[in-house]
């Protein structure tokens, strides 16, 4: 039996979430949060920086949410879904997987982390360093997207990009010079697995540090 702990409201608990539920897996979701200690503990020692999410199928334990869908797609993909056969549409996958993660998402968790430092008076120049690299790379995916289209289903990619995107918009809304990547935000909050991660975490959203929008 599949688990995975994490928290609904994590960006990164959705990436691997959003795979599991593309892939129909059965699995157990382990609640990580102050209430859920024997989980939280299981996460620390599983771990070494203490972060979720973390799978755990039987006796295998794995860590970080790109190799949680690697594993996915070697264990329970048999179509290919996850990580295309052909080695080189594989490659721009795990390529755009890299941007979001790195670049989507690391940007936006910059102006989190500032406002859960300082939430009357976060750094100025940590909120101008994420909205200058939110909109350089919101360039970069606007002009790929150009050229280039997502599969049409749920891979790895589609997984980075999700959760990526529905925070960042938040932080740094998509300028409306970039009208590829606010549809492609659109068409991957409107696939289903990507839906019942949105869902979920709808409690929680009196909890983000910048204060969560009306919408979405």
């Amino acid at each position: 039996m599949l688990e995975l702990y994490g928290h609904p409201f994590s960006s990164y608990t959705w990436k691997a979430q959003i795979a599991l539920h593309a892939l129909d897996a059965d699995y157990t979701f382990r609640m990580v949060d102050p209430d859920h200690t024997d989980n939280a503990a299981f996460v620390q020692q599983a771990h070494p920086a203490g972060k979720f999410p973390v799978l755990r199928d039987g006796d295998t334990t794995v860590i970080e949410a790109t190799a949680i869908i690697e594993y996915l797609a070697a264990t329970r993909d048999s179509g290919a879904m996850l990580i295309p056969r052909d080695p080189r549409a594989a490659v721009t996958v795990r390529m755009l997987d890299r941007v979001f993660d790195n670049y989507v998402m690391g940007h936006m968790q910059h102006s989190v982390n500032a406002y859960l430092v300082d939430p009357e008076n976060p750094n100025r120049d940590a909120l101008d360093i994420a909205q200058t690299g939110l909109r350089r790379v919101y360039r970069w995916l606007e002009d790929w997207l150009e050229h280039h289209r997502f599969p049409a289903h749920v891979s790895l990619v589609s997984c980075a990009a999700a959760p990526s995107l529905f925070y960042a918009d938040w932080v740094e809304r998509i300028p409306e010079n970039c009208p590829h990547l606010a549809r492609l935000r659109a068409e991957l909050l409107a696939l289903p697995p990507v839906a019942r991660c949105v869902d979920a975490a709808r409690p929680y959203r009196r909890f983000f540090p910048l204060g969560a929008p009306d919408r979405d």
